[in-house]
């Protein structure tokens, strides 16, 4: 037999392969959006593996947010799952249901997370913001971590009052967050060390959401997790495990994502100064600019949608089970969709980025992190009107959810 017979055959990476071994390197955590433009425009569905592909492009991104055959219920119908124990934490979840359970739950959902209850947040989100402004003003003249100071308690101490978590508990709250933010990273970025730390954060959660949750049904309070447990529709109302589902699901959507849009944001001003100075003299653009910050260097980075049947979608045949990427990071820099979408532009009519989603799956805390960041960056700007970089930012290791570890700055 000869020596070419015997040798082992050689497995080519896929494309998607590729992609993922260049996004665990450090430079990719500090900027992908060069990696996505080497992907981009090969095809508007572009397949990477035999059973995955990626969508890159702003209109392709949005259709397939939207599109009623598509399902984010990955472990019910990808090709992929064999083999895979099922996770029962996140079956349950809103982010990974199709109707008529999807539609069921998140009607219930809506009638107790009204915009008058947002709106009612704003008055404690100011106040907290202004406390967290007021200590780091204290330090005028030196360094502060603008993440550890102010992007993460700020977001933790909104859903803990939203839930009606009690002050004293805000701490673990911010542990268990930051270890369930790591699960919806996809597995092959995931060790065993990580899996751990996710169960453990999962189990916490749900043990203590249960114990309040049962602590409110006895003496109801003006909180959401009170409003949770009194919804009844027609005698349908949302069980303790759905609450409890929900709570986990607020906790890291809520939280994770408005630290990283307050870290992506203040790093983006600080990059730009004259994005900076314009702010500080127009007050009245923050609003319009917090979705430029979201279009910018979003919080969420990528979605998946998985095909329920045979599919022809953008020329491409698409099979059942296939699972499809859907880049929001990419979208949301698309040249055919915004002009010069590599700078920074506060002045930019912004709101048709797909950050928050989009279809029966829009971020249903849309209006509360728009709300949250209007007044984090009112505040900032105006309490702190020297602020500059002090070192290089530290990003976190994680994927989908890109955000900073510190962000110091000069005060």
């Amino acid at each position: 037999m000869s020596q070419s017979a015997t040798a082992p055959t050689a497995i080519t990476p896929s494309m998607v392969d590729n992609f993922f071994l260049e996004a665990m390197k450090p430079a990719f955590r500090e900027d992908p959006y060069p990696l996505y433009e080497r992907f981009r425009g090969g095809a508007p569905l572009l397949r990477v593996a035999d059973t995955i592909w990626f969508a890159l492009g702003h209109a392709e991104v949005t259709a397939m947010l939207r599109h009623p055959r598509l399902s984010t219920d990955e472990q019910e119908h990808a090709t992929t799952k064999a083999g895979r124990e099922p996770d029962p934490n996140r079956a349950r979840s809103l982010l990974f249901m199709d109707p008529p359970d999807h539609t069921r739950l998140r009607g219930l959902v809506a009638r107790a997370f009204t915009p008058r209850r947002i709106e009612d947040l704003r008055v404690a989100t100011e106040g907290i913001t202004n406390e967290l402004v007021e200590a780091m003003a204290t330090q005028r003249g030196g360094t502060v971590d603008l993440i550890e100071a102010f992007a993460y308690p700020l977001p933790v101490r909104v859903i803990c009052t939203l839930l009606g978590v009690p002050a004293r508990d805000e701490a673990i709250f911010t542990n268990w967050s930051r270890g369930i933010a790591r699960s919806v990273d996809p597995s092959i970025l995931r060790s065993p060390e990580i899996e751990a730390a996710i169960a453990e954060a999962r189990l916490g959660l749900r043990t203590y959401i249960g114990e309040l949750l049962a602590e409110r049904r006895r003496k109801p309070g003006d909180d959401l997790l009170s409003a949770l447990a009194a919804v009844d529709v027609d005698g349908d109302s949302i069980t303790a495990g759905e609450i409890v589902s929900l709570a986990q699901l607020l906790l890291v959507a809520g939280h994770e994502t408005t630290v990283n849009l307050i870290g992506n944001g203040a790093l983006a001003l600080l990059r730009a100064p004259d994005q900076l100075a314009l702010l500080r003299q127009r007050p009245e653009l923050i609003g319009p600019a917090v979705d430029e910050f979201l279009r910018f260097d979003g919080p969420v980075q990528i979605t998946q949608r998985v095909a329920m049947e045979d599919l022809a979608l953008f020329g491409q045949k698409v099979r059942k089970g296939d699972e499809i990427l859907l880049i929001l990071g990419a979208a949301n820099r698309d040249p055919a969709a915004f002009d010069e979408p590599h700078r920074l532009d506060v002045t930019r009519d912004a709101r048709k980025h797909v950050a928050f989603g989009g279809g029966i799956h829009h971020c249903l805390g849309a209006a509360l992190a728009r709300m949250e960041g209007h007044v984090a960056f009112n505040a900032l700007l105006e309490a702190i009107p020297t602020m500059q970089l002090a070192a290089p930012p530290k990003r976190r290791p994680t994927f989908t959810l890109r955000g900073l570890e510190t962000l110091l700055i000069a005060l």
